[in-house]
């Protein structure tokens, strides 16, 4: 990872700067992308001198052509942009409200592919994140398991078109981050000591634990069109 170029679309926060704080230890620089400058600017100061950030919208199709035509070519694409989902019942989902789930989790992430492969260094990656709902969904789950079988066949299907180009996602189980931030303070402790009681590692994941994962697979020069599930074993239980 010595002085490769990462490029983190979603690195200011949760995943995606534990991804960024990771790959930098490695040696690695990092561009950061998100919608907040606020944020862009706070994961600066947590990551070495002559990193990068950009504030870009990631659900217009434009801003995204348009960075990386500035952005020169890089090494490592990894993708964890995405709002929270929130979950519900088949009859009390709002459809239209189910749509935007997408907008930025699986059309932002083609996007960033369709224009940010023709700049990927020979040797080099793009990571996807899905999650283990996909292979393991709860009742309620239906927008969050859809959207991961999505990035699954997504990323065998770009595994196979932009060969030798390595295209592979990680299978998040839950993991402690803001993307559980919809629910109450008590709610969310509350559901975090049932996975502590119930998953087989005894723990519920830690966005460092996602983060080596990502930074696995794009060392991994052998594995492509795969889905790296890293969850304590929910799938087992």
């Amino acid at each position: 990872m010595e002085n490769k170029k990462v490029i983190i679309l979603g690195g200011s926060s949760g995943l995606g700067l534990a991804t960024a704080k990771a790959a930098t230890a490695e040696g690695a620089n990092v561009v950061i992308v998100s919608s907040n400058q606020t944020r862009i600017d706070q994961a600066l100061t947590q990551l070495p001198q002559g990193s990068e950030g950009y504030a870009l919208d990631l659900s217009n199709e434009q801003n995204i052509q348009d960075f990386f035509k500035q952005t020169g070519n890089f090494d490592h694409l990894v993708y964890t942009a995405g709002e929270n989902i929130t979950m519900s019942m088949v009859d009390d989902t709002d459809i239209d409200q189910g749509k935007d789930f997408f907008i930025i989790r699986f059309w932002g992430a083609f996007a960033a592919i369709k224009y940010g492969k023709d700049h990927i260094n020979e040797g080099g990656s793009i990571t996807l994140m899905s999650g283990n709902f996909g292979q393991r969904p709860s009742k309620g789950y239906s927008l969050g398991a859809t959207i991961c079988g999505a990035m699954d066949a997504f990323t065998r299907a770009m595994a196979v078109e932009l060969a030798p180009i390595r295209v592979n996602n990680i299978a998040a189980g839950v993991i402690k981050t803001n993307l559980w931030n919809n629910l109450s303070d008590a709610d969310r402790d509350g559901f975090y000591k049932y996975l502590e009681s119930t998953l087989l590692l005894k723990r519920v994941g830690e966005a460092e634990d996602i983060a080596r994962g990502f930074v696995y697979l794009m060392k991994q020069s052998f594995a492509t069109g795969q889905s790296l599930v890293i969850d304590g074993g929910a799938v087992l239980v």
